[in-house]
């Protein structure tokens, strides 16, 4: 699984030097799909990322405020210090916390630690779907969303 989150975060990473060239008011405008801007799907998978490993950790849930006086810099900021924390939990993950159950603050329902981290992978790549239809709207190559040839091996 460790495989796929540096998947996401490479691709993560192209997409946030792909949107440097927009300028702010095209990030934050409204958007038909996703979360409703380009700038709040990257706070949006951000955030949600970091909360589903903050839950399995049994540790406090941040809940930073979205606001469109972010800009992309302090989003991918935001990324950057969260992906550590998230790479250390990952290191130190052993098969036997695959069926762990969990309660989420913000949920009535259990789910095992294998459960939520396939799904916190899965809700990335949904949001950069989205995307990469904005970006074409916006007459822009999407980043590539293959996994192959990124050189991304079990070793990590």
């Amino acid at each position: 699984m460790k495989q796929l989150f540096v998947y996401n975060w490479e691709v993560r990473d192209e997409w946030f030097e792909l949107c440097r060239q927009l300028p702010h008011r095209e990030l934050t405008k409204e958007r038909t799909g996703g979360v409703g801007s380009i700038l709040k799907t990257f706070f949006h998978i951000t955030d949600v990322e970091y909360s589903w490993i903050k839950a399995l950790q049994e540790e406090p849930v941040p809940d930073p405020d979205y606001s469109d006086d972010l800009d992309l810099e302090f989003i991918r900021q935001l990324s950057d210090q969260y992906r550590g924390e998230i790479k250390d939990f990952l290191d130190h993950w052993t098969a036997d916390l695959e069926e762990r159950q969990i309660l989420a603050p913000w949920s009535k329902h259990t789910y095992t630690h294998g459960e939520i981290l396939r799904h916190v992978i899965a809700h990335e790549i949904h949001h950069m779907g989205q995307l990469s239809v904005w970006s074409r709207e916006l007459g822009l190559q999407p980043v590539s969303a293959s996994f192959i040839g990124r050189g991304i091996k079990n070793d990590l």
